[in-house]
């Protein structure tokens, strides 16, 4: 178990006039060793916390004067300070075997964490779930939690789990809902395997069992082209459509019975079914937008204008890992955000908020690059302004934003969608595009037009495949990956 490592210290904050410095190690908050950042938080939320700390093989103790609820000032290396809990299943549909080789040793890690689920909104199976860890989800106050369901029935949840307590598992999520836990709820449908009937059996179980669940995505099998798994193949347009068809018709029913829809397909499947969306007020808040329930409408109602808010997608599939990435990586842990907490109320109002490392899907994405990039120096050509604009986006993405783009009437406006060979199969989501991809879409355009590139592509200012920007053949401009934003800079 390591401690906590100071990245940063605020200017003037409690922990600077106490004289904490860059690259202390934090060995205990008032006696009390953290094994992650939501211990964290809760520990320095108190008032005068006392730190023990080791400075270059050194070991001295602070006293912090600051009022409860304050923030200490403090960023620390990482969400996690213990082991991470991998995940000991073996699922078929797992995109971690699915990754080419060379990639970062952090994107090949397969967790099954409560802990992340709470911070970044990953799914846990909780077939590693304990006793200890209700009680402390339960005092603690973490929620939301995400589960992954996939199937109720015992038998085909340990098939597609690959492990014999895939099925009495799920005593863990009627435990979580007793005590008052928020959970969303995640079903990836394998053609031929959980789809058809036993899809039908496991949404009837859930309202049997779990009426209580906040909401259940679900979603298509994805497949890359580095997928050796015989039985995991694309999901058909009829198959698509039989999805689609089965959900809605238990959304009739949820409906009835519990007066909300509770279950929502994803975007995908009605791209794949070749179905319109449905309308904004189908999805009930878009509780499972960051799972891609929903994207498309509230992209759609930013761009026109009709949101009061803009929502951002998660970074892709692997914005935990960088964000957990330590040494010297950005990802670090902030505690200085104002706190929220009372004696008897949680410390986290939203997961992410207060404690979760500060380069996650929760941070502002475009922070991580300068407005404008790329290009490389032998280009000397920048776009002039009035420049034809290109949007680049992925091939599920040009579905949605061409619609959008073409209904401004303007020729000067284009949309590129961008194959991505680099993980190939079925990729088609935005958060999942590549410098690689973009690189060779880019050499074949224009010098001087403007590009517009979403910023769920980067993580820290990279790509997945650990490009930049700053490598592609044109400069890009990074724009947040929202309607309204692509609406000011179309304007602009």
């Amino acid at each position: 178990m390591s401690s906590p490592r100071v990245v940063s210290v605020a200017p003037g904050s409690p922990a600077a006039l106490a004289g904490v410095q860059v690259g202390d190690e934090v060995l205990a908050v008032d006696g009390e060793r953290p094994r992650d950042i939501i211990r964290w938080t809760w520990l320095t939320d108190e008032a005068d916390p006392v730190l023990e700390l080791s400075r270059s093989g050194l070991e001295l103790t602070v006293e912090v004067a600051k009022d409860a609820g304050a923030p200490l000032g403090i960023d620390v290396h990482s969400a996690l300070f213990d082991q991470l809990r991998t995940c000991d299943n073996h699922c078929e549909f797992c995109f971690i075997y699915q990754l080419p080789p060379g990639m970062r040793k952090s994107l090949y890690l397969k967790d099954d964490d409560y802990r992340l689920s709470f911070l970044y909104g990953n799914f846990t199976t909780l077939t590693r779930f304990t006793e200890a860890d209700l009680e402390r989800v339960i005092t603690e106050g973490l929620s939301p939690l995400n589960v992954s369901i996939h199937a109720i029935d015992p038998a085909a949840r340990n098939d597609l789990l690959r492990n014999r307590r895939g099925g009495p598992s799920l005593r863990w999520l009627r435990a979580l809902l007793d005590h008052g836990i928020e959970v969303h709820g995640q079903i990836v449908c394998c053609p031929g395997l959980n789809d058809g009937a036993v899809l039908d059996d496991t949404l009837a179980g859930v309202l049997e069992q779990f009426p209580e669940l906040a909401s259940i995505c679900v979603v298509p099998l994805g497949i890359s082209k580095f997928n050796t798994e015989a039985r995991m193949r694309p999901t058909t347009q009829a198959e698509a459509a039989a999805v689609v068809d089965c959900v809605e018709d238990w959304q009739e029913v949820y409906h009835q019975v519990l007066g909300r829809r509770l279950v929502h397909a994803s975007d995908e499947y009605y791209l794949l079914a070749g179905r319109p969306f449905p309308p904004p007020e189908a999805y009930e808040g878009f509780a499972m937008h960051e799972d891609g329930v929903g994207m498309a409408r509230t992209f759609e109602q930013e761009f026109l204008g009709h949101a009061a808010t803009t929502t951002s997608p998660q970074a892709g599939f692997f914005a935990w890992a960088d964000a957990t990435e330590t040494a010297g990586d950005p990802a670090s842990a902030s505690s200085t955000a104002p706190a929220t907490a009372t004696a008897t109320a949680t410390r986290y109002e939203a997961a992410g908020d207060y404690g979760a490392p500060a380069e996650g899907y929760r941070a502002v994405r475009t922070a991580d690059a300068p407005e404008t990039q790329g290009g490389g120096e032998a280009v000397a050509l920048r776009p002039r302004k009035g420049a034809p604009t290109a949007v680049l986006t992925s091939e599920a993405g040009a579905a949605v934003i061409g619609p959008l783009v073409a209904s401004l009437h303007r020729d000067d406006v284009r949309v590129i969608p961008v194959a991505n060979r680099f993980f190939g199969g079925t990729t088609s989501v935005t958060g999942l595009l590549v410098g690689e991809d973009l690189h060779r879409v880019l050499a074949g355009q224009p010098e001087t037009h403007r590009y517009l590139l979403p910023d769920v592509c980067l993580s820290g200012g990279r790509f997945l495949d650990g490009g930049t920007p700053a490598d592609l053949p044109r400069p890009v401009e990074i724009i947040p990956t929202d309607g309204a934003a692509l609406r000011r800079a179309l304007e602009a």
